[in-house]
C-alpha cells in the first residue's frame, strides 16, 4: 500500500496543498515545468553521449593502407571493370602509398578481379558495335586506359578489315539522309569526316562514301571530280 508523503511546512507551499500537489515545485524553488525540461535535457545528453561512444567503438582502430586500398578497388570495380592502371591512378589520387597499392593490385590480378586482357576484349566489342569505332580509335582509347600494346593488339584482332568496312557503310547509310540537299562536295566531306573521327582511314572512308552515293544515284564521273585523292 502506498504511503502518502507529507511535505514539511517550512517549504512555503501553503497549507492548502493545492500548489504543491499540482504545480510540483522542486527543492531549489524552480517550477514543475523546469524540472520536466531538465529531466528531458539530461536524458538527451545521456542518449547522445551513449550514441557517440557506441559509434566510436564500432569504428575501431584506423585501417591500414592495404585495407583502404582494397576497399577503394572493390568499390570502383562494383561499378564497372577497370584496368590496373585506372585503379592504380585512383589509389594514388587518394593518397595510398605506392607499395601498399602495388601489393593490393597484384593480389587482385592473381584472383582475377583485375584482367586487362578481358577488359580490352570487352571494350573493343562494346565500343565498336555501340559507337562504330574503328581499330585506330579503339587502340587510342585502350592506350589511355593503360592497356599495354600487345594486349591491345590481341583484343583488336577480333575486328578484321571486312567487319570495319561493313560498320563504316552502316554509319554512312544512317547519316546519308541528313546530308540530302547539300552540295555534292559538302556531302562527301561531311560523310568522310564522320568516318575519320571514328578512326577509319581516309581510303576506306572515301571508298564507302562513293559507293553509298552511287547507289543513291549520284553520277560516278562527277564524284571522281569531287572526291579528294586518298
Amino acid at each position: 500500500m502506498t504511503r502518502r508523503t507529507e511535505w514539511p511546512d517550512d517549504h512555503g507551499y501553503g497549507h492548502g496543498g493545492g500548489v504543491g500537489h499540482v504545480g510540483g515545485r522542486d527543492d531549489d524553488g524552480r517550477g514543475g515545468s523546469g524540472s520536466a525540461a531538465g529531466g528531458a535535457e539530461n536524458r538527451r545528453r545521456r542518449k547522445d553521449g551513449g550514441g557517440s561512444s557506441s559509434s566510436r567503438a564500432e569504428a575501431g582502430p584506423p585501417r591500414t593502407p592495404e585495407e583502404q586500398a582494397r576497399a577503394i578497388c572493390l568499390r570502383l570495380l562494383t561499378g564497372s571493370a577497370r584496368t590496373r592502371k585506372q585503379l592504380g591512378d585512383a589509389l594514388h589520387e587518394r593518397g595510398i602509398p605506392a607499395d601498399a597499392a602495388q601489393e593490393v593490385l597484384s593480389r587482385f590480378e592473381e584472383v582475377g578481379l583485375i584482367d586487362d586482357a578481358k577488359f580490352a576484349e570487352a571494350w573493343v566489342e562494346s565500343r565498336h558495335h555501340a559507337r562504330g569505332l574503328a581499330r585506330r580509335a579503339l587502340a587510342r582509347e585502350l592506350r589511355t586506359k593503360g592497356v599495354d600494346p600487345a594486349t591491345a593488339d590481341e583484343a583488336l584482332g577480333q575486328l578484321d578489315s571486312e567487319q570495319e568496312e561493313r560498320t563504316a557503310r552502316e554509319l554512312v547509310d544512317r547519316k546519308l539522309r541528313t546530308t540530302r540537299g547539300l552540295e555534292r562536295e559538302k556531302r562527301i566531306r561531311r560523310l568522310a569526316g564522320m568516318l575519320a573521327r571514328k578512326g577509319y582511314g581516309e581510303g576506306l572512308a572515301l571508298r564507302v562514301v562513293r559507293q553509298a552515293l552511287e547507289e543513291e544515284g549520284e553520277d560516278s564521273e562527277l564524284m571522281e571530280y569531287h572526291m579528294p585523292e586518298a
